[in-house]
């Protein structure tokens, strides 16, 4: 979808002024492209955009950060926030106001969206200082450092993860950050990356994470499984000993990424967890797929991986390793488009890509490492996902008939064609179908699900169908707008078959 001239331009300037912080002089079209450069799942559920469009703030201390957000109109106002120097307990105060929601002693990103916070200039350092989204939606984070975050000890902050989301966080996009402590438990660290408590679309990429006892995670416990939808590139993991990421649950996609000393274990898929894992590289590392510590399994699907100085523990009761010949035990379906890096030259463009202060330099999908350009790239599965633009015309739905395979306690079928967001159609389960209908053939080409604002993203994987022969129309993953072939009917079924809670389908819109 092409945004206004106005938000373009602006979206560019910032990331003209963060390459060229960096020492990189970019064109306004490769501006352009670097800040519209989010990929994998971050880019579904209506996409991660940031601050895109709004004012561009200056901040030097965690108080100004603060000052920042609360010095919106409300909280939903988009902003881009430059951090230039050292953030740390002393400069970081709590901030009061009603575009915001802060806290001292840790960077709180707390019930609020359209947000960018974005190293410039000699480069943002988070000492001992965590960054923590809470409640909040459509957040981009990128060319940060955040090191030595304690649980335990003095200074503590965040829980001890550098950074935290946590509680229905929806779309958020890490970039270029390096994320690092000192140690693990025992000397008072937690997580470098962690998700939980229903966080979903989330991409992690061209980062780096080393010296920790923890990686990270996707869910705090076996039974907090409503997390997921979250992709991991061009990475470089050091020196860590577990969760690399630990997966409780969901759907990950970890691709291009360098993996070096993990000590006791990698990716760990546990409790149905589902790991689509391709063209990584991992060297001098112990177990570094499969599920450990639980005999809950979870799953993967591999290709194209190198398995360099690798070393595998043999199977037991909790112990459930890939190798030492992994193969694959499920599939996962992946909706956007990536291009993938040869194993054997990850290590290479990793390192050439990874972290902050690198220029946002990115892989061009051939082992090398350039400024980001518009080019498109090729999906490697082709399921047909939804694209946030907005159809034209009329919204079809408006005055047909709708029916459903079923529906829970005080929902309807025709609330998903009554224009009002207010009011939605929910399954009795976490799968079902909805279908509009007219009373003679209709061509449709397009469709538009929306979820109701309370229970956004819980939508997973999902068919359309054409209500007259069964026939499938096309299958994707997530809520948004879905073209396919225009066809001639009388009834168009959308059918929900996986989700990570209820659906709430609000409106179910077709056009022709």
């Amino acid at each position: 979808m092409r945004r206004p001239v106005a938000l373009r331009l602006c979206a560019a300037s910032a990331a003209m002024a963060l390459a060229a912080a960096a020492g990189v002089t970019l064109s306004m079209s490769q501006a352009a492209a670097a800040t519209g450069g989010v990929t994998g799942y971050a880019t579904q559920n209506g996409g991660t955009t940031g601050g895109a469009g709004g004012q561009r703030v200056r901040a030097t201390t965690g108080t100004e950060i603060h000052a920042a957000l609360c010095g919106r109109a409300d909280s939903g106002t988009p902003i881009i926030i430059e951090v230039e120097g050292t953030i740390n307990h002393g400069n970081t105060a709590k901030v009061s106001g009603d575009s915001c929601n802060t806290a001292a002693g840790v960077i709180e990103l707390k019930q609020i969206s359209n947000v960018t916070l974005v190293g410039v200039g000699n480069g943002a350092v988070f000492d001992q200082l965590g960054i923590h989204i809470r409640e909040s939606s459509n957040i981009i984070i990128q060319n940060v450092t955040v090191r030595n975050v304690k649980k335990s000890g003095s200074p503590t902050s965040n829980g001890g993860d550098a950074i935290g989301m946590e509680s229905d966080v929806r779309n958020v996009w890490v970039d270029h950050a390096t994320l690092e402590a000192s140690g693990g438990e025992s000397e008072g660290y937690d997580g470098l990356f962690d998700m939980k408590d229903n966080t979903q679309y989330v991409t992690l990429s061209y980062s780096i994470l080393r010296n920790s006892g923890r990686g990270g995670l996707i869910g705090s416990s076996e039974s907090d499984l409503s997390n997921g939808y979250v992709t991991f590139h061009h990475n470089r993991y050091e020196n860590i000993d577990s969760r690399a990421p630990l997966l409780r649950g969901g759907t990950a996609h970890a691709y291009n990424n360098h993996y070096v000393s993990l000590n006791e274990s990698g990716i760990n898929s546990r409790a149905g967890a589902k790991a689509k894992v391709d063209n990584n590289y991992f060297e001098d590392s112990k177990d570094v797929l499969g599920t450990f510590y639980t005999d809950q399994r979870g799953y993967w699907q591999v290709s194209g991986n190198i398995f360099d100085n690798v070393t595998w523990s043999s199977p037991g009761t909790d112990n459930y390793p890939a190798g030492p010949d992994p193969q694959s035990n499920t599939t996962v379906g992946i909706p956007y488009a990536y291009t993938l890096d040869a194993a054997a030259c990850v290590p290479d463009v990793v390192s050439r890509t990874a972290g902050a202060g690198t220029g946002l330099q990115v892989s061009d999908g051939n082992c090398s490492a350039q400024t980001p350009t518009p080019t498109p790239t090729t999906p490697t599965t082709p399921p047909t996902t939804p694209d946030p633009t907005q159809p034209s015309g009329t919204n079809l739905s408006i005055g047909a008939g709708s029916d459903g395979s079923s529906k829970a306690d005080g929902t309807s079928y025709g609330s998903v064609r009554d224009g009002d967001m207010s009011t939605y159609w929910s399954p009795s389960g976490s799968t079902g179908s909805v279908s509009v209908k007219w009373g003679a053939a209709t061509s449709v080409s397009s469709v538009v699900i929306r979820e109701a604002a309370d229970a956004g993203g819980v939508i997973g994987s999902w068919r359309l169908l054409n209500g007259d022969t069964g026939a499938v129309l096309t299958t994707g993953n997530g809520a948004g707008a879905i073209t396919f072939a225009s066809t001639s009917l009388k009834k168009i079924t959308f059918e929900i078959t996986g989700a990570t809670g209820t659906p709430k389908v609000a409106e179910f819109e077709t056009y022709a």
